[in-house]
């Protein structure tokens, strides 16, 4: 990580665990990097973090980041947050409340009363319902809670928290952030009636622009906080999520970026918005208009830490080679209830037949989660998304190269690995399009590691895994939890 020559861009990542910040080439090289921790304070539904934290963060993360790059090759900064994390803040920009953040969900009976009062809006939308996590659900939660507080207050996500630090004056939010406080995406405001009904001020919410519009320059103390030099111009960033799909490079629609983490997420690009009957899926807007729609699963790699956490998992991958072609189904949730492909708040895991030893257990979880992310891509399809771009595997499942494969058979398509896909990465590339198209500078900045071609290892890929799969989503349909409708749909493309 060695700076030459050449701008840089600044991203910023506020996660969960840590605040992380890359400082980018314009051909996407590394040329710094700074992590600094946080802490939550958590009680069953609560989750509550100090905002002030959050910018001592992003200060050192920031000062590290840009310790050996020169002042004038840094040419614009942008943040992402985790999606749903709200406070009130005062007129000079001070915290009146800790941040909720993105999972605290002491928030269901004023969910109730937003789905009541939104309902039409929220379906127009394409996600129907909110859930007690999202944000207006919060923001009613804190406005019953602290009344005093509402005079002269104002509504910040936690990226506006940190870029009004940043600038020293009040900023607008982005639409990708303000989807979960009910901002409408289509006409790009928000719902002054359902806001009204629900007790709303009309002078609690902030303005709204589209990711990567200019929020301002970056003032002297806040320079003298972060090491970024003065007069830096700050982009309205986006959510953690949607930072990690440009972050792979996924900005052309019928693309989609497939993260394996603890659990399994789905992001792409349409042109129009899905409407998900469901509510699996929901989207937010990109910076050109375009629609990215996802979903979160409960399924994922949590399931690997959880019941094999103990072992050698190189080993034992090495050992379930042998069972390519299982017959033991595994649907491994990592939590009760499932959110995506299909809603089942009932849902829970089971394993079909009985594993002859701790190797088949191992690859029948591992096919188990790749045959959610195909039933994903199925669902998907019922709904007219289209699917012939790239598919991009991120998160901490591509450290396994036989379950890239393995991904790669059971969907019968080339997969592509990229070197780096972190959500920093994404607001360094969001930046770098200084409020423009991000297309060409994702092209620039964000480099494929390697690709992975479907029938390595079985020759048919995808035909190879179909009555297996078939299995899966029987099961599936005849405990209720998947609908009958989308079950017809997947036999369908399977059997042509």
């Amino acid at each position: 990580m060695t700076y030459t020559s050449g701008d840089v861009w600044l991203g910023i990542d506020l996660g969960t665990q840590s605040v992380r910040a890359l400082a980018v080439t314009d051909d996407g090289h590394i040329v710094g990097a700074g992590t600094h921790r946080l802490t939550s304070r958590r009680d069953q539904a609560r989750h509550e973090q100090d905002p002030e934290e959050w910018w001592r963060a992003v200060s050192k993360a920031c000062a590290t980041a840009l310790t050996d790059v020169p002042k004038d090759a840094v040419q614009g900064v942008a943040v992402d947050g985790t999606s749903g994390t709200v406070l009130l803040i005062d007129s000079a920009g001070q915290p009146l409340t800790p941040g909720l953040m993105y999972d605290d969900g002491r928030a269901a009976a004023e969910a109730e009363r937003v789905n009541e009062a939104g309902e039409a809006v929220w379906s127009k939308l394409g996600y129907g319902r909110m859930q007690a996590v999202w944000a207006l659900p919060k923001l009613l939660w804190l406005l019953r809670r602290r009344p005093t507080l509402v005079r002269g207050a104002r509504l910040a996500m936690q990226t506006d928290f940190i870029n009004r630090r940043l600038v020293g004056h009040d900023v607008a939010t982005d639409l990708s952030t303000a989807l979960k406080t009910g901002a409408d995406l289509i006409t790009e405001d928000w719902p002054h009636e359902v806001m009204s009904a629900l007790g709303v001020p009309g002078g609690l919410l902030p303005p709204l622009v589209r990711s990567g519009a200019p929020l301002g320059n970056v003032s002297n103390d806040a320079a003298e906080a972060t090491g970024i030099p003065a007069g830096t111009p700050v982009y309205a960033g986006m959510t953690d999520g949607c930072a990690a799909q440009l972050g792979a490079g996924v900005v052309d629609a019928g693309s989609w970026n497939s993260v394996l983490g603890t659990t399994l997420v789905l992001k792409g690009v349409t042109r129009d918005l899905l409407h998900d009957p469901q509510g699996a899926v929901y989207s937010h807007k990109a910076p050109n208009g375009t629609w990215l729609p996802g979903g979160a699963s409960s399924t994922g790699a949590g399931a690997v830490a959880r019941d094999f956490g103990d072992r050698d998992l190189a080993a034992l991958e090495n050992e379930a080679r042998r069972y390519a072609d299982t017959g033991v189904i595994a649907y491994p949730l990592v939590s009760d209830g499932e959110r995506f492909p299909f809603v089942a708040p009932q849902a829970r895991p089971f394993v079909l037949g009985t594993p002859r030893d701790d190797a088949e257990r191992y690859a029948a979880v591992l096919q188990g989660v790749a045959f959610i992310e195909r039933l994903a891509y199925d669902h998907l399809d019922l709904l007219g998304a289209p699917l012939g771009g790239r598919i991009v595997l991120t998160g901490g499942g591509t450290k396994s190269a036989s379950w890239n494969q393995l991904r790669a058979d059971v969907l019968g398509r080339p997969l592509d690995i990229p070197e780096n896909a972190e959500p920093a990465l994404g607001m360094a590339v969001l930046a770098a399009a200084s409020g423009l198209d991000p297309g060409e500078a994702a092209a620039r900045m964000v480099r494929v590691r390697e690709t992975v071609e479907p029938g390595a290892t079985l020759g048919a890929a995808g035909s190879a895994h179909d009555d297996a799969y078939l299995r899966l989503v029987g099961e599936l349909e005849s405990r209720g939890w998947l609908p009958p409708a989308t079950a017809a749909h997947v036999r369908k493309r399977t059997t042509g």
